[in-house]
């Protein structure tokens, strides 16, 4: 059976400018189960973007194909929301209207007084309230700015979320407090995500799953790493875990060394990209069963 999400053989290519393709990742291959958290690492010119951009209906690939729910991803579609570094809001418009607008165009049977609550709940839930929603983006600071974004991404309820580095501009302490609120609407909502990030402990903060990529050109997703913490996940507390830093050095070894000695190696014929599954657990004894050990995908609250 199908993962609810599933990258089939994507390959990305572009003239170089000298008459030739630059391969910029060939037969990328991997799912994303609903309601899953999947975070993508990998360093810049990998094609983290570019997948990011097919996966949201913004970009066709060169070959391959992406398929959700069963339907094959063809241009923009309200089922796909997407939060950018740069928050891409309309600045003509109030916090509020930036967030009903797009509930308007989701839910275009309801009234305006319920289209205006729905917002309103999605914006209380990232700490908007009161005479803040009234205000226009440039009078919010860029933390207010994000929190809107994904106020919006939320509210309209899409099939799948897509977070493109969301966290990357702001300041470590709004980030973490950010950080918090997108896990906390997460756990409510179940929602299937999908995100790029730079940042190594953001990934095992939010992921489920941390897919690896290695250098480009003629990148390929090589790990699926498993995130064997349990939820929910405090900040705090966190790195006190028995797994935190063996993933942690896991993840910043194949980043450093290993992303390049495997970088631009061909796909075998008849092979596929599928990534290596990785487990990394330090709490599992070799005798204990396992459907006793603890469950992992219990979601934040």
């Amino acid at each position: 059976m199908k993962p609810y999400l599933s990258i089939e053989k994507l390959t990305q290519r572009f003239p170089d400018g000298a008459g030739g393709e630059l391969t910029v990742f060939e037969d990328a291959t991997f799912g994303v189960e609903k309601g899953e958290f999947v975070v993508i690492l990998g360093h810049s010119g990998c094609g983290k973007s570019t997948i990011m951009n097919i996966l949201a209906g913004l970009a066709e690939p060169t070959s391959g194909a992406v398929i959700m729910d069963g339907q094959e991803v063809k241009g923009p579609s309200l089922d796909r929301g997407v939060v950018f570094q740069n928050y891409s809001l309309l600045p003509w418009l109030t916090t509020l209207k930036n967030v009903t607008f797009g509930v308007a165009a989701r839910y275009p049977d309801w009234s305006k007084q319920n289209v205006e609550e729905h917002a309103t709940k999605f914006l209380a839930m990232v700490g908007l309230e009161g005479d803040v929603i009234r205000r226009k983006p440039s009078q919010l600071s860029g933390g207010m700015r994000q929190r809107v974004s994904i106020a919006r991404a939320f509210a309209n309820h899409p099939k799948l979320l897509l977070l493109d580095e969301p966290f990357g501009a702001l300041d470590a302490l709004t980030r973490g407090t950010i950080q918090d609120e997108l896990l906390k609407i997460w756990g409510q909502m179940e929602q299937t995500v999908f995100m790029i990030t730079h940042d190594i402990d953001e990934a095992i903060l939010l992921a489920d799953r941390i897919l690896l990529m290695t250098n480009g050109p003629q990148a390929r997703v090589a790990e699926s790493v498993e995130i064997t913490i349990p939820r929910p996940r405090n900040r705090t507390e966190i790195v006190e875990h028995p797994n935190y830093y063996a993933i942690r050095n896991h993840l910043v070894q194949f980043l450093g060394k290993r992303s390049k000695e495997l970088a631009g190696q061909p796909t075998a014929p008849g092979q596929t990209n599928t990534p290596k599954s990785v487990r990394i657990d330090k709490t599992e004894t070799q005798d204990e069963p396992e459907d006793r050990r603890p469950a992992l995908r219990a979601v934040n609250t």
